[in-house]
């Protein structure tokens, strides 16, 4: 039998594929089953040629949506050339392809982080902006270029403040898969779920009523409705403005995780940490400008239902990306399966460690135990390690239409 050192070295490395396997691999499934009529470019937003190309294929664009943007409160403090050559520089390489393409609408997916620590609550869009950690510096910054740039060029934009982006589709079909994740409700309802270890509270000593932070929260339902009522009303020809999006309540971190143990019925650890670098104590906004002039209606403001449907979404969609592929020869999931299969044959997992090693691989990959109907796993199957990892990436290259192919074992290790 290996001894204890070889065990852990073949599992770590099947960890560090399954996540490299689920960046490139499942964003497409889930993106080829649920928007199947949309179609998707991927690129460098700092590559003026791919953008170029992009808008010379597709003719007749009226505006753009941007979304892209490095956007980790913490990583910005510790990397912030990261987000000024992402962000701004990526932000500076769009607006020159509209610009050249004679593009002139855009609406940006901003942040409340651009206020920093406000004056008042609820805020408002006149408030000062003084951002406190590099990613909302940046978000200000995409601002006020789009600012000069309309000066110069014409374009009319909107930017969309908001906070906490949240919950799932109503139907469960559309929901949060990061990898990682860094979102506070994903991560609870993770830690509800068992696939996390606990949920993580920074800082219990600021100025709030718990000592926890105090955040706005927006469902995606209606963050999506917003972005497409401010399309609207630059497609109108409504001026150049900026509107907060929220509920105008806010909710404590200590809040959140108790309306989550109330929705999945399940406990919850909860462990106490340090500050993180950079976080305001309460940020709450005012959206009575947005629902007065894009005539903004959220449908889904309340705690519950935002995690409801966030619930319900973390155990719908693994289940959806799984019937997509089971099925297919050689698929991800059966080849996972055959990882499995390996290591009983080989002698790296011991019979009691069968279970937990199986439905470790499935959760890092984020999918749920087979059912009874999937045969990919067999007694007698002879495949070595390497021809197995080789299916999995030739799998998820072919998926990106990737033109290298990995059959060498040791460009992995």
């Amino acid at each position: 039998m290996p001894d204890i050192s070889v065990r852990i070295q073949f599992t770590d490395l099947l960890k560090a594929v399954m996540r490299l396997l689920y960046s490139i691999t499942l964003k497409q499934v889930i993106s080829r089953r649920f928007i199947p009529k949309q179609k998707f470019y991927k690129g460098d937003l700092r590559n003026r040629s791919e953008i170029d190309s992009v808008f010379d294929k597709e003719k007749g664009i009226d505006a753009v949506i941007h979304f892209a943007a490095n956007s980790l409160v913490g990583e910005s403090m510790t990397n912030p050339l990261k987000y000024y050559d992402n962000n701004l520089n990526g932000t500076k390489v769009l607006l020159q392809s509209m610009v050249a393409h004679e593009i002139d609408k855009i609406v940006f997916s901003s942040t409340a982080a651009t206020y920093g620590e406000p004056e008042r609550t609820p805020i408002l869009e006149t408030d000062p902006t003084n951002p406190t950690n590099c990613y909302g510096e940046t978000k200000k910054s995409m601002e006020r270029m789009f600012y000069w740039v309309e000066k110069a060029h014409g374009l009319r934009y909107v930017s969309l403040r908001y906070f906490n982006a949240c919950g799932a589709h109503i139907s469960g079909k559309i929901g949060e898969a990061h990898n990682p994740e860094t979102h506070l409700i994903p991560i609870i309802l993770q830690a509800a779920q068992g696939t996390r270890d606990h949920i993580s509270i920074f800082g219990t000593d600021y100025p709030t009523s718990d000592g926890t932070c105090i955040r706005d929260y927006i469902h995606v339902t209606d963050l999506a409705q917003a972005h497409i009522l401010a399309v609207e009303y630059l497609m109108k020809g409504g001026k150049s403005d900026i509107f907060n999006l929220g509920n105008g309540v806010g909710f404590s971190v200590r809040e959140v995780i108790e309306k989550a143990k109330e929705v999945t019925q399940k406990d919850i650890k909860v462990v106490e940490e340090s500050r993180r670098s950079g976080d305001p104590a309460v940020l709450i906004a005012s959206s009575d400008k947005a629902k007065t002039v894009l005539g903004w209606k959220p449908e889904y403001d309340d705690l519950k239902t935002i995690i409801k449907t966030a619930w319900n979404g973390i155990q719908h969609i693994p289940t959806a990306i799984v019937s997509e592929a089971v099925f297919m020869k050689n698929s991800v999931y059966g080849l996972i399966l055959r990882l499995v299969s390996y290591g009983i044959n080989t002698g790296l997992i011991e019979k009691e460690d069968i279970i937990y090693t199986q439905n470790r691989l499935l959760s890092l990959f984020h999918m749920d135990e087979p059912d009874d109907s999937c045969t990919c796993l067999t007694a007698d199957n002879e495949d070595t390690l390497e021809e197995i990892l080789s299916g999995l990436l030739d799998y998820a290259y072919e998926k990106r239409n990737h033109s290298r192919k990995y059959s060498n074992i040791s460009r992995l290790i």
